[in-house]
């Protein structure tokens, strides 16, 4: 109370004191009492905007923001030998040097933007006259705003409601708050940086486009090259652009880009910056810009990169990073070359699979449309009915005509049945146009087959290669990460844990018929239970464990999943690499709860590693954009089943080619009959044939593969 008590004592006695400097002086002490006056009460407004005194003018950068800029550039994906393979952006920006731009750009753009860049400290006084007397003559307007009022303004965003507080809901408060800020971080910026470090931000903010933030990405966009390998012209063009991206762009606007580019170059000619001679050779030469936009799905393994900033997702918001802005760079476990193999052989053979399927179903696609039998149908074969519509009403276009007719289901339906044109996959062309109804091209879609493979390194986890669909603009949801049944394949860990608890390959079960009651926990009554072989029949042998499981009998895995305990079969799983619910019910044996690829996949990876298990590495190291490593992949190795247990269930996956009979002796057609590698596999499909699972293990890699239709995976 008692500082308020002077400050308000201050003020009433400032006043008297103020008003004795004018009473009884001469006019020249008033007018320099005046001019000193203005100064003073000036800075003491700029101190006040800078402070946000009392809330009225908003948040202003202080010394450390400036320090310490915000960046918004790209986040780098590479692949394992160092190779680009796509970028994660909101604005697509790449940073770079001083150094790493062509000289000849700077010149242009301080010519051009700025002539007395380097005489200002942030503010251009003779600009601003300049630009006042114009205003008052009403002779054309002048820009006034430096470069480095220009980076102010786009770095700290001095234009935002935020950043001119409550005086800055008045119109023309506003631009005065708006141009002092700009000053007040201009002359900031001047007094903490370079001049060369301010044009290098500058070109590193600056928006050119076509989403092209940055001098980095304008180059690639518009000429397809470095900064450094930029001509003169093209120099100029990109530093035209500046003054209105849209106006001065090259490709849509070629006939206005030419002449601000010519205008640039004159600019230079007048600064004593290039020769007369070179103008004219310059200024006669075509544009040649072409659009080489870098979509963001644009580039290599896209589902794999979206997986990867899942994976980042908990260590990003652990250690406060934005993926989409923070401009790191991120080395990844893809192979490109195997992750090329791996696509072209899913394309292959699930087109093969498509054309089998769309066979059976008598479906024809052709330039009309789709035709032919409706494949989704339960496990009787009856069709799901409203199957279509459901599908429909979960989509935008839905909702947008039951807003547009409410309580009129008959005019939905109407426009949803009307023919338009669609985007649709096709396997010959890729995406391609057809005039159908909406109806019709949610049929043409869910009749296609869907897959998931994954490959991985037993040793290390790293994922080598990873698809996670046909095609990824079509169906983004990821195949790799869906859970589903695993059928046969689950039976690595039944057999896994009879040799945990000492049992051998060549111990025999009798293949004969089973049955038991099994509690149905959600009617809480008891069902008896009779699993049967794939083939229907039970042959009454005594038969070898690894005969068993090449043949993958089912009547005998699951008296061996009653034998060691489901709830054991279970930890081992879960030891293995499984991280999904499982169930405790003796139907686990053969693979009735869901799991997902990639478990799978690093499960597998834990025999093929002599009983050690690694988690999935997809990313080895992460480097943040001053090039410091903030990242470095863990290793969480551990031995989760005996040795002696992961040798057995080797010799077990060899049988599966090597045994007579065995579900995976296909295999043999793609292993050289004299290879120095031994390779292992294991077959699996779920109820109804649903899911098609096949495992292929060796010692180096292990790849797991998943093929399901769109009406299983939806009604699922």
């Amino acid at each position: 109370m008692k500082f308020l008590r002077n400050t308000w004592r201050a003020i009433k006695g400032f006043f008297p004191w103020y008003a004795h400097l004018y009473k009884g002086r001469p006019w020249y002490t008033k007018t320099a009492v005046g001019i000193v006056s203005t100064i003073v009460a000036f800075f003491l407004y700029l101190g006040m905007v800078d402070v946000n005194f009392l809330w009225l003018f908003g948040k202003s950068p202080g010394f450390m923001e400036i320090q310490e800029p915000p960046t918004f550039a790209a986040s780098e994906i590479y692949s394992s030998d160092g190779k680009l393979i796509g970028k994660y952006f909101k604005e697509n920006r790449t940073p770079v040097q001083y150094e790493q731009v062509n000289p000849v750009f700077w010149k242009a753009l301080v010519d051009t933007e700025d002539e007395r860049f380097y005489s200002h400290h942030g503010v251009d006084f003779l600009g601003l006259g300049g630009a006042l007397k114009d205003a008052l003559l009403h002779s054309g307007a002048r820009g006034a705003s430096t470069i480095t009022q220009q980076l102010a303004k786009n770095m700290f965003s001095t234009r935002s409601q935020s950043s001119t507080g409550l005086l800055g809901k008045v119109p023309g408060v506003r631009m005065l708050i708006m141009k002092s800020k700009e000053w007040i971080v201009a002359t900031k910026l001047e007094f903490v940086y370079s001049k060369e470090q301010i044009l290098t931000m500058y070109a590193n903010t600056v928006d050119f486009g076509n989403n092209s933030f940055g001098i980095m990405t304008a180059a690639k966009t518009y000429y397809d090259c470095k900064p450094s390998q930029l001509t003169p012209d093209q120099c100029a063009t990109l530093v035209g652009m500046l003054k209105a991206t849209t106006s001065y762009n090259p490709i849509s606007h070629p006939k206005n880009s030419m002449a601000r580019r010519n205008t640039v170059l004159y600019n230079m000619v007048t600064h004593g910056d290039m020769s007369q001679s070179d103008y004219e050779r310059y200024s006669k030469r075509e544009l040649g810009a072409e659009l080489h936009v870098e979509e963001y799905y644009g580039g290599k393994a896209l589902y794999f990169r979206e997986a990867v900033s899942k994976y980042l997702d908990p260590w990003l918001k652990e250690n406060g990073y934005d993926l989409y802005s923070a401009g790191l760079k991120i080395y990844t476990t893809i192979d490109l070359q195997m992750q090329e193999y791996a696509e072209q052989a899913v394309k292959k053979q699930m087109e093969q699979i498509q054309r089998n399927f769309d066979r059976h179903w008598y479906i024809h696609r052709d330039a009309k449309g789709w035709n032919g039998m409706n494949p989704w149908c339960d496990e009787t074969g009856k069709e799901l009915p409203g199957f279509i519509e459901e599908i429909a009403q979960r989509l935008p276009v839905y909702r947008a005509l039951q807003q547009r007719f409410p309580n009129n289901p008959d005019s939905v339906l109407h426009y949803l049945n009307k023919p338009h044109m669609v985007r649709l996959f096709d396997y010959e062309r890729g995406s391609i146009e057809k005039e159908m109804s909406t109806l019709d091209s949610i049929r043409y879609m869910v009749s296609f087959m869907h897959t998931g493979l994954v490959a991985m390194e037993p040793q290390t986890g790293a994922v080598r290669a990873w698809v996670g669909d046909i095609d990824f603009e079509s169906w983004k949801y990821d195949k790799v990460t869906t859970e589903r049944q695993p059928g046969s394949t689950f039976k690595l860990f039944v057999y896994t844990e009879a040799m945990n608890q000492g049992v051998t390959p060549c111990d025999k079960r009798r293949d004969e018929y089973i049955q038991m009651e099994v509690l149905d926990k959600k009617t809480g009554e008891y069902n008896t239970w009779r699993p049967t072989n794939a083939n229907g029949r039970f042959s009454g042998d005594s038969v070898t464990l690894k005969r068993a499981f090449a043949q993958s009998i089912n009547s005998i895995a699951v008296k061996l999943g009653q034998e060691m305990g489901i709830p054991n079969i279970i930890r081992t799983a879960q030891d293995m690499g499984i991280t999904s619910p499982l169930a405790d019910e003796p139907s686990l044996a053969l693979g009735s709860s869901d799991v997902n690829l990639l478990d799978l996949t690093d499960s597998y990876c834990t025999v093929a590693n002599d009983g050690k298990h690694h988690s999935p590495v997809l990313v080895t190291r992460i480097v943040d954009k001053d090039g410091n490593e903030i990242y470095h992949a863990p290793d969480d190795q551990k031995q989760a089943i005996p040795y002696r247990s992961a040798f057995f269930m080797q010799e077990l996956l060899k049988g599966g080619r090597m045994e007579p009979r065995g579900t995976s002796m296909s295999l043999n057609h793609y292993i050289q009959p004299n290879g120095d590698t031994d390779w292992g596999g294991k077959t699996g499909t779920s109820n109804n044939h649903a899911d098609a699972w096949f495992m292929a293990v060796s010692p180096k890699l292990v790849v797991g593969c998943w093929a399901v239709s769109y009406t299983h995976l939806r009604a699922h």
